[in-house]
């Protein structure tokens, strides 16, 4: 009978059992669906290499990352090396030969390629990236893909990534998020910041100090922030939010980005005045980001999606175009 007791007794002891048989498969499949912790801040040591091509190439690589200039800029011997039309390094804006956590670091960008990039509103190669950068940040040429330099940057990135598993994001890849401003930036502001907090090393006139004299092909101590020698604005830099998240999390240099010396606003302020003055002007820049919904709120340069003044997306603030860009309900 469906009222019988014993019968429900029965029923409910079978449920008990059934749920408590499920429990350890349950527990399985939820530790299935968790993902993957993140890997371990690792950075390989390539001169414990054994000895051979493949450490040599590595070698050269981190060469070509560290001494930029020495080898690819505009004052080596050889015209037909001088790849790089600035003194800049590699290691400029990718600190300590790129392994530095949220330095701007290569350590995980090699099983990150190919990617869809809007830029160029297409997938592109790590060769294709290293290009960008040489035409970009160090204001040059592309260097021939099959050739002894481009094969000796992609060894050392590879390198960099060894056990690193393809797609999965490295903790202190990049620079940490920085909050934004309900203001615009104020290159004023920044100008006070920059007096106190950078000109000791970047010099008053913001042109850096250089390792030796001019046409050494020694680079810098401390790089130029503006003017002939930097990068052009093209490069990622030139974006305020790309700026100003790289200073706070790492300048003044030695910063650690768990505990920055320049305040959120500050970074901000510095990051607009070093960014309000000329640099070199990369051509036809006006192509980038051609399916224009994609390009970045602090892309400072026209045409936008959007109709929000060229200074708002120079200086902020940004998040009235983030939220005009949201899907409308």
């Amino acid at each position: 009978m469906p009222g019988d007791p014993r019968r429900r007794l029965i029923a409910a002891v079978a449920l008990l059992v059934a749920a408590g048989a499920a429990a350890p498969l349950l527990r399985a499949g939820a530790q299935q669906a968790a993902p993957p912790a993140a890997p371990a801040w690792r950075v390989p040591n390539a001169d414990a290499l054994p000895a051979g091509i493949w450490k040599d190439t590595v070698l050269y690589g981190r060469r070509l990352f560290v001494e930029t200039p020495a080898l690819i800029g505009p004052e080596v011997t050889d015209p037909a090396m001088r790849y790089s039309s600035n003194n800049l390094s590699c290691q400029t804006c990718h600190l300590q030969a790129g392994t530095q956590a949220f330095g701007l670091p290569m350590i995980g960008v090699y099983p990150a390629f190919p990617a869809y990039m809007p830029r160029e509103n297409e997938v592109r190669t790590i060769e294709d990236r290293i290009e960008g950068c040489m035409e970009r940040s160090m204001n040059g040429r592309a260097l021939p893909v099959d050739g002894r330099e481009m094969k000796a940057m992609v060894s050392y990135l590879q390198f960099l990534s060894t056990g690193l598993p393809i797609g999965q994001a490295v903790v202190g890849r990049g620079t940490p998020s920085l909050p934004f401003l309900d203001r615009a930036a104020d290159v004023e502001k920044g100008r006070v910041v920059y007096a106190a907090m950078c000109q000791a090393c970047h010099q008053p006139d913001g042109q850096g100090l250089r390792r030796g004299p001019k046409g050494d092909a020694g680079g810098y101590l401390f790089p130029p922030l503006w003017g002939p020698d930097s990068f052009n604005d093209g490069a990622g830099m030139h974006r305020l939010i790309s700026s100003a998240s790289f200073i706070r999390a790492n300048m003044p240099f030695g910063t650690n980005p768990t505990t920055p010396m320049l305040s959120v606003e500050d970074a901000w302020d510095v990051a607009a005045f070093m960014n309000s003055h000329p640099r070199p002007a990369r051509p036809h820049r006006d192509l980038d980001y051609p399916d224009r919904s994609r390009k970045p709120v602090d892309a400072p340069f026209p045409p936008f999606a959007d109709a929000f003044p060229l200074e708002q997306h120079r200086l902020g603030p940004f998040k009235p175009i983030l939220d005009a860009q949201k899907p409308k309900r």
